[in-house]
């Protein structure tokens, strides 16, 4: 059994919607620049500039709610757009965050400590699994709804997940991604661990210091034949592989070695049934961290040799996503499947002496491109890859 794409949508600092991404792609245009909220104020971040309240406006959603949540309204509303809800296709949405309603509650403490007035209503906001209820109350989902927490790999996950509900018959079609916003707890955190650059990050140069931050949402609309068969809808792209693995290295850091992203890699192409030679692009994980970029370097040495495809990390446009990063890059991944395209690794102009692999540089279009391969690597060695291929 197939698993077909037949939507996708996307927000993040480098377009509202697919047209807008596309366009930014092709100018290599980067979205991250200096912050405007007072917390981001000090560093490059890819950063969206709408407030929660003109997000609302501005894309017409029913609901206020967290960053998170009407980030991921918006995504997988332009992905969902055109479907319909019908009793007999079992639909469900999984949606994968790590941020949650966290820049809410942040807002509302502040309001407390201040003495200022105290909702306590606000704060129910803040759960992950509350960002989910409201993305799928916006697309009028009140079935199956799921929610994947497993850092930077959430979103992946997410998608991994929904095919395997579609395999087993639990579910006809599902709305699958991630999406996180920006809070002042995520931009702390990241400067605690001493991976965040000051500077434009630069994914897999010998140089690189840390990562910058980005917000935004991604989600795939996933169906069967036999659904298809019943909406009528234009498969866009096959979902053909996936897998997960854990290396159990660190609470946050990689394997040196590239363990889990070995076998991460290994196990999506065999799902898919394809051989390393059959990939002909990789959008990898590439946080422009020192750990993980050489980590993500050897487990791509591992899996192909010295016949490594073209590859990129596209981060240095949007920043990292954290649990988004997959269902954004899975959306660019198919971008890049339609227009032939090869995506380039802004900002890179030294390859890592260990492992001497050079990204793509430059942009460009009317490649032949069957085969797809995504990476997603969370924290506490959580490895994810999906590979995604031309209908």
């Amino acid at each position: 059994m197939h698993i077909y794409v037949t939507g996708y949508g996307i927000i993040s600092s480098i377009g509202e919607n697919v047209e807008e991404t596309l366009h930014a792609l092709r100018s290599e245009k980067t979205g991250i620049r200096q912050g405007q909220k007072t917390y981001t104020e000090r560093f490059k971040v890819g950063e969206i500039r709408w407030s929660n309240n003109e997000l609302v406006e501005r894309f017409s959603l029913t609901q206020h709610a967290s960053r998170t949540a009407l980030l991921g309204m918006i995504a997988a509303k332009e992905a969902f757009k055109n479907h319909k809800l019908l009793a007999e296709i079992k639909t469900g949405l999984i949606s994968g965050t790590s941020v949650g309603g966290m820049d809410v509650s942040e807002l509302a403490y502040k309001d407390f400590l201040n003495s200022k007035t105290d909702d306590l209503n606000t704060y129910r906001n803040h759960p992950n699994g509350t960002t989910s209820e409201q993305i799928a109350k916006e697309l009028g989902i009140d079935g199956y709804v799921n929610t994947i927490s497993t850092a930077c790999s959430s979103a992946a996950n997410s998608i991994m997940l929904g095919a395997r509900m579609l395999l087993s018959g639990q579910l006809d079609r599902v709305v699958a991604g991630g999406t996180d916003g920006l809070s002042q707890f995520t931009i702390s955190g990241f400067r605690s661990l001493m991976i965040f650059d000051d500077e434009w990050c630069r994914p897999f140069d010998e140089t690189r210091k840390g990562l910058n931050l980005g917000e935004g949402a991604g989600f795939l609309v996933l169906e069967t034949e036999e659904t298809i068969r019943k909406t009528g809808k234009k498969p866009l792209a096959v979902l053909s592989g996936w897998s997960n693995a854990s290396d159990a290295y660190h609470q946050t850091a990689s394997s040196p070695e590239g363990l889990g992203a070995t076998l991460s890699m290994k196990g999506a192409l065999e799902v898919a049934g394809l051989k390393p030679e059959d990939i002909d692009y990789i959008n990898a994980h590439g946080t422009a961290t020192p750990n993980n970029d050489l980590s993500e370097s050897h487990g791509i040495r591992a899996i192909f040799g010295d016949a490594v495809p073209p590859f990129s990390s596209t981060k240095a446009y949007t920043g990292h996503t954290l649990a988004a990063s997959g269902g954004i890059e899975a959306v660019l991944g198919i971008l890049a499947l339609h227009n032939g395209s090869l995506l380039p690794n802004l900002n890179f102009s030294q390859a890592i002496e260990e492992t001497r692999l050079t990204p793509i540089k430059n942009y460009s279009e009317g490649h032949e491109i069957k085969h797809i391969l995504s990476n997603s690597f969370g924290f506490g060695g959580n490895n994810s890859t999906i590979i995604l291929s031309k209908i």
